[in-house]
């Protein structure tokens, strides 16, 4: 058959990629039709709650649930014994002791025992008839203070192999990437700057809380219903939770209202499954803000010691980052992501990082959008600033001066591709946005960011229906527009229109593994997947419109949404559209699919230069938000609206990092402001309109070009923010979030 599939199709060759058409959710969405979380129902179904610590570190001593187990309505009361005895990995063992509290209580709203009862009053009696005694004990939230002596210590058994001996026991692990001699670049230098940079914990701030259905019968096969960014993820884990073959449980992700790596775990799943299994009743959670912000995994508060030389010139002779993360209760902070991502930008000789994962008594963090990356850059893209404006220098010049380009040693260990890089720094310099004048109390910042960019394991099925629509199956919750996405590669491959492709997202006992929706992976990954599927089914096809030619498969090529023949001897009958062909696929042969499934490699790194405007008050210390720009490469934008949008979201969560929001503990380690009216994320009135400029340097690892462009948008702000209200204020800012009073602060001490 004359069809390439090794093929990388040129822009101008696309047809349906690269255009806007509506989006396939938007009147599910609008009208309300579609169903989240928290809309499932089942017959029967009970009401689940949790009963959550109200310290920040305390040994349980005692749980007493007879009371409530007494009360009329109630019909299962949960604590961690009533999980099976069975023994688990580490990283799982974690999971299960963040959804229940095994021997303590590691923070503010762990929790520690759950009911299940017909109506949410009635569970919430149940609650507080619960008695749990709790032995008070010494608790540490600062990442800092965590390692130094004397600090509480949460795990007895300390950290793993990678942790010096004699080091603080909530150091869980030690991280370290670089090449050449750091001390050899520095003595190089015209100027070396030091410098220690400090960032708060923030929220993904996602708007639907977390919520599931659970359904569990006598014969161990259960259902699950949530809000997801993996439910092949929720499965897995779990099963191995609670004991079960993971072919017992069968997972359906809901509409998401949100998730930006928060929802790359698990919460409530188990609880919810394990009180279905001991009630035989289905089984409804959902959370409270409150919760969600006590009780879920924000991104990780951070301290970052930075040393850099440059030459006068401009030239980065060395760079070394000393990253301290702390992770909340468990190991797993990003502080590995952080210091592979804190110099990738850049070209440099010299250069290490070294980060150390610590324990505190605060919430088990969880991914946020580049998880590790924005905190590393904001301290390595500061320091950057600062030492070019010491020089006289232009901060967009030097940055070119040191870009990473094709063929690049990478800081944390790859020789890069093509990227894109190179391509945002000039097109930034070239934009009108870098000569417009600023007024007084003004200023401007720039910073450059970086993502790795993932595969995973992915599985596609593509199905052409009898009339010769096509329906398009994957196992990955769409959270920015990956059903958009794969009906026009699909469409674009078959040649067909976009309203011709459905995409849906099936159910976990309808597909092979898949890996969760996170490190922008789903365009790339299942977006390559879909493309060889339909491949696949354009194979079949030629092979059926040959069987009727009466032809050579060899002899038939697609192009245009139908088979034709090719070639001297292929005769001369008229194309068979895909229509036409799927109308007698009963008579060739029978149904025609495409399916594939990989774990690809070949994601493609991302980098982003982000610019910002913005203007404080010199009496009150308020910033505003002037004027942003963002220069971003996506490889190929498959819908541009959409990428627009993940370029914009990022850098208004990355305005509210770098501004407000933050996680605010009293002494007590109780978390202060569990709310939105405390918690304060930007609203459209805090904001200017986010302008985007997409370039498209093409992966060469995807047929298309495409790279994920979700996680980069949120590395740069946090720096380009700081850079540009350090010229603004006059004083250079080092910790985040610059509220009001801190920039007030950093003014009058000049």
């Amino acid at each position: 058959m004359a069809l390439d599939t090794k093929q990388t199709l040129d822009t101008h060759q696309f047809k349906v990629v690269g255009t806007r058409p509506l989006r396939p959710d938007g009147v599910d969405k609008v009208t309300g039709r579609a169903r989240f979380g928290a809309d499932m129902s089942a017959p029967g179904m009970l009401v689940g709650l949790v009963l959550r610590s109200p310290h920040a570190h305390a040994r349980i001593k005692s749980i007493d649930t007879s009371a409530a187990e007494a009360m009329d309505g109630v019909h299962a009361v949960l604590t961690r014994a009533d999980f099976p005895d069975i023994e688990l990995d580490d990283f799982t063992a974690d999971i299960l002791d963040n959804c229940m509290a095994g021997e303590k209580a590691l923070y503010d709203g762990h929790a520690v025992a759950a009911v299940a009862a017909s109506s949410g009053h009635i569970a919430k009696k149940a609650l507080k008839a619960i008695k749990v005694e709790y032995e008070a004990l010494d608790h540490v939230t600062d990442v800092d203070e965590a390692i130094k002596p004397g600090a509480p210590v949460l795990h007895a058994a300390g950290g793993n192999e990678s942790v010096p001996e004699g080091s603080s026991p909530n150091i869980m692990a030690r991280y370290e990437f670089g090449h050449g001699d750091i001390d050899a670049g520095l003595g190089q230098a015209d100027r070396v700057i030091e410098r220690t940079y400090k960032t708060e914990a923030t929220h993904q701030g996602y708007i639907e809380p977390h919520a599931c259905l659970a359904t569990m019968g006598p014969d161990g096969q259960a259902d699950l219903w949530c809000c997801t960014q993996g439910h092949y993820m929720v499965r897995n884990t779990c099963a191995e939770i609670l004991g079960m073959d993971q072919g017992q449980l069968r997972v359906t992700a809901s509409e998401i209202g949100g998730g930006f790596g928060g929802k790359t775990t698990v919460f409530l799943e188990p609880v919810a499954l394990m009180l279905s299994r001991k009630s035989s009743r289905p089984v409804k959670m959902v959370m409270t803000r409150s919760e969600v912000l006590r009780a879920t995994g924000p991104t990780a508060s951070s301290s970052v010691d930075v040393r850099i030389g440059m030459t006068k010139d401009g030239r980065i002779t060395a760079g070394f980052a000393e990253l301290r993360y702390q992770g909340g209760a468990y190991a797993g902070s990003p502080v590995e992501f952080g210091s592979m991502s804190a110099f990738a930008p850049y070209d440099l000789d010299h250069v290490k990082t070294v980060g150390w994962d610590i324990v505190t008594n605060r919430p088990k963090q969880a991914a946020y959008r580049a998880p590790g990356a924005p905190m590393a850059a904001f301290a390595v893209e500061s320091a950057i600033d600062e030492l070019a404006k010491g020089f006289g220098l232009d901060p967009l010049e030097v940055r070119l001066k040191n870009a990473a380009r094709e063929g690049t040693l990478a800081s944390y260990g790859p020789t890069y591709p093509a990227i894109g890089l190179e391509a945002t720094l000039r097109t930034a310099k070239d934009h009108p946005h870098w000569t417009a004048p600023l007024g007084p109390n003004q200023g401007r910042g720039v910073a450059c960011g970086f993502w790795f960019n993932f595969g995973g394991d992915t599985c596609v099925s593509l199905n052409i229906t009898p009339d010769g629509t096509v329906t398009v199956s994957e196992g990955n919750p769409d959270i920015g527009g990956s059903r958009a996405s794969m009906s026009m590669m699909a469409a674009e491959e078959l040649g067909i229109p976009y309203e011709k492709v459905r995409t849906i997202v099936a159910d976990t006992g309808s597909l092979g593994q898949n890996e969760v929706t996170d490190g922008s992976r789903v365009t790339f990954a299942v977006g390559l997947a879909t493309i060889e599927a339909a491949r696949a089914a354009k194979r079949e096809m030629c092979k059926r419109a040959a069987m009727v030619w009466g032809i050579d498969e060899e002899a038939v090529e697609w192009k245009d949404g139908a088979a034709h023949p090719a070639g001297p001897n292929a005769g001369e009958d008229p194309p068979m559209s895909l229509a036409e062909i799927a109308a007698i696929a009963s008579n060739t042969g029978g149904p025609i699919a495409g399916h594939h499934e990989a774990n690809p490699e070949g994601a493609g790194v991302s980098f982003a230069t982000h610019m910002v405007d913005t203007e404080v008050d010199p009496d009150t210390g308020a910033v505003k938000i002037l004027r942003y720009t963002v220069f971003q490469d996506a490889g190929k934008a498959v819908h541009p609206d959409y990428v627009e949008g993940q370029f914009q979201g990022g850098a208004v969560q990355g305005i509210g990092w770098a501004l407000n929001e933050e996680y605010i503990y009293g002494e007590d380690g109780i978390l202060q402001n569990a709310g939105f009216l405390d918690y304060r994320i930007p609203v459209a009135s805090d904001l200017p309109m986010i302008d985007t400029v997409i370039l498209e340097i093409p992966n060469p690892g995807h047929p298309y070009g495409v790279r994920g462009v979700g996680e980069t948008s949120i590395v740069p702000p946090l720096a380009a923010i700081a850079n540009a209200v350090s010229e603004a204020a006059g004083v250079r800012m080092v910790d985040l979030p610059m509220s009001p009073p801190k920039v007030l602060a950093a003014i009058q001490s000049k």
